[in-house]
């Protein structure tokens, strides 16, 4: 795998996740997760491996066509930071991958905590060590879940498999993306409300 900038998944530098696996399969529990959806995001990660750059040129096109959202790597004076959006855009094709074929297991956790203080102003700008807009808010994470998820039934169906199987693996990265931003959502908490 190619180095990607500030891709720290399985650093064991990273702190544990405050949410235990004990928790994790309570989150998964609520979202009806079964084995079948690890199955299916498998099979999605193998229907999408080779579409990650056309995913995220949709998903790039989406966030810079609201100034709203490009806000969040821009500098002080409002313009884009190139090399930021780079940055992240490398990260956000593996975190694809990663959805798809990593365990969900202590290693998954850390990292997806990692992603949810590289959002809050605990962390966001520090891993690319810019001088942008420092907090994304929550509000936006979620919003986000319906874009993310929306747009990727069609990249499932480009390789010739039928309906159902389609359906199971966009009903998988659904309940996934949900489930990641429900832990990325922990930092945004005050002690005791996660």
């Amino acid at each position: 795998m190619p180095q990607i900038p500030g891709y720290t998944y399985g650093d064991p530098a990273l702190p544990p996740s405050p949410v235990s696996l004990e928790e994790l399969e309570r989150l998964k529990a609520c979202l009806l997760w079964t084995e079948e959806d690890d199955k299916a995001l498998e099979q999605a990660g193998k229907v999408l491996e080779d579409q990650v750059e056309e995913v995220l040129d949709l998903w790039y096109g989406f966030v810079g066509s609201h100034p709203h959202l490009l806000h969040y790597f821009t500098d002080p004076q409002g313009n884009p930071i190139p090399d930021y959006l780079e940055r992240v855009r490398r990260r956000f094709g593996q975190w694809i991958l990663d959805t798809c074929f990593r365990p969900k297991d202590e290693t998954w956790l850390r990292y997806q905590h990692e992603i949810g203080l590289r959002h809050h102003r605990t962390k966001k700008n520090q891993t690319d060590g810019v001088t942008s807009v420092p907090h994304i808010p929550l509000r936006y994470l979620i919003s986000f879940i319906y874009p993310i998820t929306a747009t990727i039934k069609p990249f499932l169906t480009k390789k010739g498999h039928n309906p159902e199987e389609v359906e199971r693996m966009y009903q998988a990265w659904f309940k996934a993306v949900v489930l990641q931003v429900a832990l990325w959502s922990y930092p945004y908490t005050q002690p005791g409300d996660f």
